[in-house]
């Protein structure tokens, strides 16, 4: 535009066989092309170095015959700007590393940073220095895996990796120890069992997590299963729900026994009753009145590691919705997150930036039905979780099943157990299985009469299913030996603490205590009733940071800092003195959470610094 303004300007000053135009002449023609151009009336027309033609709508208005020059962006933040991965993404999709990896495989090759990046958005890790190998991660949706499934996975487990395989806290595998010459044939591998990593590390969409019991809880609002893959499938086939400024989790939670940890999530959906009764009673409140039924909550901005939990938006959602309403928040995050700073790139940052109103004003933007509010206080609320409910044996919706649920100590399965709970699986019940957030493992559909010989089993596998025990509730994130960021041996120090606690009944109200190995909290030190934090001590042994009172769903609260650089071999004795302690001196009814709240820091320090 500014060309065409300069040539159009130039040819009236000096049209030929005409007197010259008076300077109020001048300036109205001048001020007539402005406002036209402004208005988009005519294009900008110029020439690149090599003599091209070039059009822009943006250029500005300023008699110049060249263009101004622009720097790329994305999504509006200046290539020059960008953080290091995001220039790595700038210059090429990750999702289009199929031939860096087959490259890589065929040289047997270590990759750089870069490629170590590039491949983690096909969930391939490369651990070292922790491990001079790849580990996988895989997405398992809903958290449900079959038999066959996880039987092939622990064929590739020991024929190309080391033997094993790891339960996550966001409910899926994690393989490793495998070679760069194998990693094509692992991913292949993979996807011929009917599962994929892709998108399951760096920059994307995680494992779309569920309660593990959804589809045979008693209790619950919903089968959530549906909703959870049709997002999983729909991020799968959306290239643009990839390459986001940051991870992001989304859990969906059934309302019933046994929580999805949804507040801990960017986006958590949480089934909810709205009941005739109470529409009745906040009629003259609403401008849209819903229909008594089951819906959706929705939870925004959890990131415990960060210390803060997802929060209620108001938002009232069919779960025919669940999906589109997903996608459009995960755009609308995808277009604005910080893609300069990673320490600052996640969704619960946007919200803190934006406000959630204006947040929901840009995810109704990219919608085709209006987003619907209604008060919390209309929804029936949550029925409390049952606290170590992924423990133990409990009767299912359907008549004469049951389902097993069996403590996977720190997660970690042999090949040889894979496969036994596999065939249990497939013996006792049909061939199922779901994975949960705490490492733990759930075998359903098992008749009346099987109950107690599958308990046998899963007992003789090294796995436990006491609900009561104190060292039920122990997870630990991988630790030094599988991950480069962790400043202690996590795993190793609660299999210690578990062993340290036995079956001994130190307390009658279930306790949850998280290892974790650094400040990204894997395993959400801040949320259990006890949690550790790797550190490195000053003479270069391990140690932990402690922390106490944290809770998630109706305990939810960010835990307490008691004491700094602990030894890792003080842990043992130290948590046996707060199980101790809170069972000596607890009131009636008052679970560990409370005990831990009612005392300040310095209270809870003196009792222990003794």
């Amino acid at each position: 535009m500014a060309a065409t303004f300069f040539i159009v300007t130039a040819a009236v000053q000096t049209l030929p066989n005409s007197a010259p135009f008076s300077p109020e002449q001048k300036e109205y023609l001048q001020g007539f092309m402005a406002g036209a151009m402004a208005s988009g009336a005519f294009p900008f027309v110029g020439h690149t170095a090599a003599g091209q033609l070039t059009a822009s709508p943006t250029a500005a208005a300023t008699g110049n015959l060249a263009a101004v020059p622009t720097e790329d962006a994305v999504f509006g933040t200046p290539v020059s700007d960008l953080c290091k991965e995001e220039r790595w993404k700038y210059d090429e999709d990750p999702l289009d590393a199929w031939d860096r990896l087959l490259r890589h495989a065929d040289e047997n090759k270590i990759p750089d940073p870069e490629h170590t990046y590039r491949f983690k958005t096909f969930g391939l890790f490369y651990v070292a220095p922790a491990q001079d190998s790849f580990m996988i991660r895989l997405r398992i949706p809903a958290c449900e895996l079959t038999a066959v499934q996880l039987h092939g996975l622990a064929d590739l487990a020991g024929e190309l990796g080391g033997g094993y395989a790891h339960i996550t806290t966001r409910g899926n595998l994690q393989i490793r120890e495998f070679k760069p010459r194998d990693i094509v044939k692992v991913l292949t591998r993979v996807q011929e069992l009917g599962l994929t990593s892709r998108g399951s590390g760096a920059d994307n969409v995680r494992n779309i997590t569920a309660s593990p019991n959804s589809g045979f809880d008693p209790d619950e609002l919903l089968d959530v299963r549906p909703f959870a893959k049709a997002l999983h499938h729909y991020i799968l086939n959306h290239r643009d729900l990839y390459g986001l400024p940051r991870k992001f989790n989304v859990a969906f939670d059934t309302g019933g026994s046994i929580s999805a940890a949804a507040d801990t999530n960017d986006i958590g959906f949480l089934a909810v009753r709205v009941t005739e009764s109470s529409l009745s009673t906040l009629n003259s409140q609403l401008s849209t009145r819903p229909e008594a039924g089951v819906y959706f909550r929705v939870l925004l901005g959890g990131i415990s590691g960060h210390g803060d939990f997802a929060r209620d938006t108001g938002l009232l959602i069919r779960p025919s919705e669940a999906v589109a309403v997903s996608a459009a928040m995960i755009r609308v995050f995808a277009e604005n997150g910080d893609r300069t700073n990673r320490k600052k790139a996640r969704l619960k940052y946007l919200l803190e930036k934006w406000g959630v109103e204006k947040f929901l004003e840009e995810t109704q933007k990219k919608l085709a039905f209006p987003l619907v509010r209604f008060p919390l206080e209309g929804c029936e609320p949550r029925r409390p979780v049952v606290k170590h409910g992924w423990l133990g044996a409990a009767r299912q919706s359907q008549r004469g099943l049951n389902s097993i649920g069996f403590g996977v100590p720190v997660g970690r399965m042999s090949v040889k157990q894979m496969h036994a709970l596999a065939d249990l699986a497939t013996h006792y019940g049909k061939g199922e299985l779901r994975l949960t957030v705490w490492q733990s493992v759930i075998v359903p559909h098992v008749p009346d009469a099987f109950v107690e010989t599958v308990k046998r089993a899963g007992v003789r596998m090294g796995f436990f299913h006491d609900a009561s025990s104190a060292a039920g509730g122990i997870i630990a994130c991988t630790g030094n030996r599988g991950c480069k960021y962790a400043s202690a041996d996590t795993k190793s120090h609660a299999v210690a603490l578990m062993k340290h606690l036995g079956a001994r009944p130190l307390v009658e109200s279930p306790v949850n205590i998280h290892f974790t190995g650094c400040p990204h909290s894997c395993a959400q030190h801040y949320c259990g009733d006890i949690g550790f934090v790797a550190t490195k001590l000053g003479d270069g042994t391990e140690g932990y940071h402690v922390v106490l009172g944290g809770g998630m769903d109706h305990e939810q609260g960010i835990a307490r800092e008691i004491f700094r650089g602990v030894r890792a071999t003080e842990v043992n004795p130290l948590v046996e003195r707060f199980l101790q302690t809170y069972s000596a001196e607890k009131q009636s009814g008052e679970s560990f959470v409370q005990w831990a709240r009612r005392h300040s820091v310095k209270e809870l320090q003196e009792k222990f610094s003794e």
